[in-house]
């Protein structure tokens, strides 16, 4: 769990970052239909879990990025992580209530996957958020019940949170694929519309390599 100090005056965004948190705290969200088809085809072979490997698939394209890995650090300089895991709900279908917890993320799928099912296995009596987690996570949530048009979390802090939140909901088969909505927020400081965009081009791109 390492990172850096971010210097604005040598940052090639410093005055946008600046600005957009002086003067004009915007949280941008979008939502895109993405055939995870192939997903669900290796899922079901593999005897893994989907929602870990939509975890993993997103929090691979998450680190891939610099503009997805900024933050904060206890003396309020901007940072930026080396590296940052998903911070994700488990639902518990006989209370109606969930676990939110951070896995660590690994490069390695199977590795993730392990750690993923060992987390949900220690924790599956917790009806909270586990203590003691780690500062440098993303958020992640999943609607499984309702293909959704348009999905929106606003972060009530400061107006400051500047990790993403991505969100899924159910997947419908349609055209012979297997359609599903996928969000992200993201605060306009450190992204704009270009590299959200380039988010979900290579979610897909990602998902359609388990073919």
């Amino acid at each position: 769990m390492n990172y850096k100090i971010v210097d604005l005056n040598q940052w090639e965004r410093g005055e946008l970052f600046q600005f957009y948190i002086d003067k004009m705290r915007i949280v941008m969200s979008l939502t895109v239909d993405v055939d995870v088809a192939p997903l669900a085809a290796f899922a079901k072979k593999s005897g893994l879990k989907f929602y870990s490997l939509m975890i993993w698939v997103v929090s691979k394209v998450v680190n891939s990025h610099e503009e997805f890995k900024y933050s904060w650090d206890a003396e309020g300089n901007l940072i930026q992580w080396d590296v940052l895991s998903p911070s994700y709900a488990d639902f518990h279908k006989e209370d109606e209530n969930f676990t939110k917890m951070v896995t660590p993320f690994s490069e390695d799928l199977f590795e993730f996957h392990s750690r993923f099912v060992q987390d949900r296995k220690t924790y599956r009596n917790v009806r909270a958020v586990v203590e003691n987690q780690p500062k440098n996570f993303f958020d992640v949530s999943c609607l499984p019940w309702v293909r959704y048009r348009h999905f929106d979390v606003h972060v009530f802090d400061e107006g400051k949170f500047l990790a993403p939140v991505i969100t899924w909901g159910k997947y419908e088969e349609e055209h012979g694929k297997l359609v599903m909505p996928l969000t992200m927020n993201i605060h306009h400081a450190v992204a704009d519309g270009f590299h959200l965009s380039r988010f979900f081009k290579e979610v897909q791109r990602r998902i359609d390599s388990f073919r």
